[in-house]
């Protein structure tokens, strides 16, 4: 693997580090909700869907 995707990745996973950190995380955590479910619950997998993506985005231009 590049050095530059192994970069990605790290800042990935610092990014998901923070964005998952309790303060963050617990600014979502109210009575609002979407489609009947918690904002928190949203929040959570959104943000675990678009790491995947962008994970995939980045290990699929490493096979290339």
């Amino acid at each position: 693997m590049k050095k530059r995707h192994e970069q990605k990745l790290v800042i990935l996973s610092i990014g998901l580090m923070i964005a998952f950190s309790i303060p963050i995380s617990l600014l979502f955590n109210n009575e609002r909700e979407v489609l009947g479910y918690p904002m928190i619950l949203i929040y959570l997998f959104v943000v675990w869907m678009i790491s995947i993506v962008i994970s995939f985005v980045i290990v699929k231009k490493h096979n290339e």
